[in-house]
């Protein structure tokens, strides 16, 4: 990341961002790191679309969309980016549509492709930040892998029925040593099998998008903790991480 203090603000920047500005812990330094930053977005569906706004809206400086699914319906009443007129156009277009409107300082690029183990490591590199917003565990692992391999810091956000879960993984522990290695098929349940309330998605993401923040102003290390969110007694719950010794991931990296 490109040194924070020389980067300038202009005049724009600075009353667009002015209420968060004023927060001491936060302040024009902080400002400055998530302009130098580039973060990719995997998934522009429930998740994705709480994240986005609040990335684009807080002034990181570069979001890469990726995502190979087009706008059904059935995605409506969970992500608000879309519009009933929307239906089956690609979602990584019109989520950087969205941003380009939103926030013309932000440099956006939609990728349209689905992130396989083939083109993940390719497609994530160069960012500093990954966040995993996809809704199955197959893809989830891939992304991880590529974290891991890369030595790249990944927030990964996930919501299904009444339930939801958020953390930051940089080496050890990582994804792979939390959900284990039964979970690399593509016929795992999903939110259109099990279901999902658009609102604890939204609640998710947004907590998402807020320890992205943290973690790239500078506020905060969020590392070795899983949050869980229980939207039907809302209430959250944070729970330490520990490493998989025979993870087949990260064991043989160091931490």
């Amino acid at each position: 990341m490109a040194r924070p203090e020389a980067i300038l603000l202009s005049d724009d920047e600075l009353d667009r961002y002015a209420r968060q500005l004023v927060l001491p812990q936060f302040g024009g330094l902080g400002q400055q790191r998530l302009k130098a930053a580039r973060v990719a977005v995997v998934g522009a569906g429930g998740i994705g679309a709480a994240v986005i706004p609040a990335l684009a809206g807080a002034g990181v400086g570069a979001l890469t969309i990726i995502d190979g699914d087009r706008v059904s319906l059935a995605n409506l009443h969970r992500q608000p980016l879309y519009r009933s007129a929307e239906v089956g156009m690609a979602k990584a277009r019109l989520a950087s549509d969205f941003v380009l409107a939103r926030n013309p300082h932000v440099a956006v690029q939609a990728v349209t492709e689905r992130v396989t183990a083939d083109n993940a490591a390719g497609l994530l590199s160069g960012h500093h930040l990954t966040i995993d917003g996809t809704d199955n565990f197959a893809t989830r692992l891939v992304v991880s892998d590529a974290c891991v391999g890369g030595g790249m810091p990944l927030l990964s956000a996930a919501a299904q029925q009444f339930q939801g879960q958020v953390a930051i993984f940089t080496g050890q522990p990582c994804y792979r040593c939390f959900v284990g290695d039964a979970f690399d098929a593509d016929d795992c349940d999903t939110c259109a099998e099990l279901g999902v309330l658009g609102a604890t998605v939204g609640a998710v993401g947004n907590l998402a998008a807020l320890m992205a923040i943290r973690w790239l102003a500078g506020m905060a290390d969020d590392r070795g903790a899983l949050h869980l969110f229980d939207a039907a007694a809302l209430d959250w719950r944070r729970v330490r991480l520990l490493s998989d010794p025979a993870c087949r991931s990260c064991a043989s990296r160091p931490s």
